[in-house]
């Protein structure tokens, strides 16, 4: 499967960012539950002031059991199950 542009585009935004010492991680509440989540970050500067732009969040609990990879064997499809 091909990844988007955007994702892409994202990724390579993040990666220039750590480079440059202009990431973060910060605590918000998530708009729907009100949860905390932990947000990566890119900073920016606009005006002389700090813009925080986030990119995606931090898996709570299990990462592994959140996300489901590509299958090696069908470019198409994903893993359904992860043998425990």
């Amino acid at each position: 499967m091909a990844i988007p542009a955007h994702a892409g585009t994202n990724f390579d935004t993040l990666l220039r960012a750590a480079a440059d010492g202009n990431l973060a991680l910060m605590e918000c509440l998530d708009a729907a539950t009100h949860k905390p989540r932990y947000v990566l970050c890119a900073i920016g500067r606009s005006d002389g002031e700090l813009v925080f732009t986030p990119f995606g969040h931090l898996a709570d609990g299990d990462p592994y059991g959140a996300y489901l990879p590509p299958d090696a064997d069908n470019p198409t499809g994903f893993i359904a199950s992860l043998a425990t």
